[in-house]
């Protein structure tokens, strides 16, 4: 059931309580499903960095998910998606997506590309609705056994 009643993507701060204790639980299950080898998370410091556009999800004051927007030479990457339990099949992540790719198209963005694990399933049936397919490791990203990565090309900006 989607419900984005209410729901407010805004630019945000990863050490903000909120968002930290999201980003801890999605480092705690990504290296509870992948071997320390295949972890490519970004951790809270780095998500701080200037290259890096991180938001947050909210509905009133609970903060629901998290997502970045890395800025590469010549395309963006999608980080740190993710969405509280309780709050999963709500519309939270599509939100964050189409938040990302709103500002990867006003930054002039070609493209957004992402690494995902093998294991998510529901992180590759979201991607795939919003078009993105899948493609080959980029960046300095190994051929990692645990991996899926994705493309997805991006027109103007419709705003």
């Amino acid at each position: 059931m989607q419900q984005t009643t209410g729901l407010i993507i805004t630019p945000g701060d990863p050490r903000e309580a909120g968002a930290a204790g999201l980003l801890r639980q999605s480092h705690e299950l990504m290296r509870a499903l992948f071997p320390p080898e295949d972890n490519f998370f970004l951790d809270i410091d780095a998500l701080c960095a200037a290259d890096i556009h991180f938001f947050v999800a909210r509905r009133g004051d609970e903060t629901l998910g998290t997502g970045a927007l890395a800025l590469r030479e010549g395309y963006g990457e999608v980080k740190s998606m993710f969405v509280a339990e309780a709050a999963r099949g709500q519309g939270v992540a599509g939100a964050l997506l189409d938040r990302i790719e709103a500002e990867a198209r006003a930054l002039g963005l070609p493209f957004l590309r992402l690494e995902t694990g093998t294991l998510l399933n529901d992180a590759h049936r979201l991607y795939a609705r919003h078009g993105y397919v899948q493609s080959g490791p980029f960046g300095d990203y190994p051929d990692a056994a645990s991996s899926v990565f994705m493309e997805k090309a991006l027109g103007p900006s419709r705003g």
